[in-house]
């Protein structure tokens, strides 16, 4: 007879809706450049166990009418030290969080996690989305 699955309570929507800090912005006047923003110090939970997540998160954009205000975007994650959730919804939860705020003309963020068990993580989302 198979051994019983474990059975887990669905946690795949953890931190999805959870409030956060507001990304400021600040006016942008010029066109035709990149902004590229790395955060070495990404920490969140696993919503499973518990246990810390690392990374790096990199954001890249091309800014339109509006620029991330960097001290904003501090707080922002850093509200996630204490927030159970996914690599995969914390990449997509900044990438809309940020679009929300700038509406920029186009971005990317990737999460580069820290390796656990032997599996490295790296998670990217674009925004507008790829065809």
């Amino acid at each position: 007879m198979p051994a019983k699955k474990k059975r887990y309570k669905d946690l795949s929507s953890a931190g999805i809706d959870e409030k956060l800090p507001a990304i400021d912005w600040f006016r942008n006047f010029h066109k035709n450049y990149t902004i590229t923003i790395v955060i070495p110090e990404y920490t969140s939970l696993c919503p499973r166990t518990g246990n810390p997540d690392f990374g790096t998160i990199t954001i890249q954009y091309e800014p339109g009418e509006r620029i991330i205000e960097l001290k904003s975007l501090k707080e922002y994650i850093f509200a996630y030290r204490n927030l159970g959730i996914f690599y995969e919804n914390a990449v997509n939860r900044i990438l809309k969080d940020i679009v929300s705020s700038i509406n920029p003309i186009w971005i990317s963020v990737k999460g580069e996690f820290t390796p656990r068990g032997g599996i490295r993580s790296i998670v990217e989302a674009v925004w507008p989305p790829k065809k």
